[in-house]
């Protein structure tokens, strides 16, 4: 089906540490910043904490094309954290937008916790249905590591 589906990571502003995010689509090889393309997402900003960031905001992106139905993985690593201050909160937020003329709505939203460098945490994981649509009772937080897999 036409349309997209994005992946928002936010961490704070001040904290100057690389986190970041990984995403995986149904039937999709794992994407982030060492796989920043695959058959469905697109990871359009890699976001290093404070170096060579002109915005002064700590955000990573994902967009997909299409919204594919089936089973979807977000997970969020701290690559580095210069600052060595802990915990690291981050929030994720999954939106889709069903068509070019739709708005994007936000469908799922929740924090997690970086606790220490390496950490990579499963934020959600849910399945859309044929019309992009949450399916009942799929969300859930069991882990499933996307980084350390590798691409076949």
């Amino acid at each position: 089906s036409p349309g997209n589906v994005i992946v928002e990571l936010r961490w704070p502003d001040e904290m100057d540490a690389d986190v970041d995010l990984w995403v995986e689509a149904p039937g999709d090889v794992p994407v982030g910043y060492s796989n920043k393309g695959g058959a469905v997402f697109n990871l359009l900003r890699d976001d290093l904490g404070h170096s060579t960031d002109l915005t002064g905001l700590n955000y990573e992106f994902a967009y997909s094309r299409g919204v594919p139905t089936g089973a979807y993985t977000i997970n969020v690593h701290l690559y580095r954290n210069k600052q060595d201050v802990y915990p690291i909160p981050v929030t994720v937020a999954v939106s889709v937008k069903k068509s070019v003329e739709d708005s994007a709505k936000q469908i799922l939203s929740t924090n997690v916790s970086l606790g220490k460098e390496g950490e990579e945490i499963t934020a959600v994981r849910f399945r859309l249905d044929n019309e992009g649509r949450l399916v009942s009772g799929s969300v859930n937080n069991l882990p499933r590591p996307l980084r350390s897999k590798r691409v076949s």
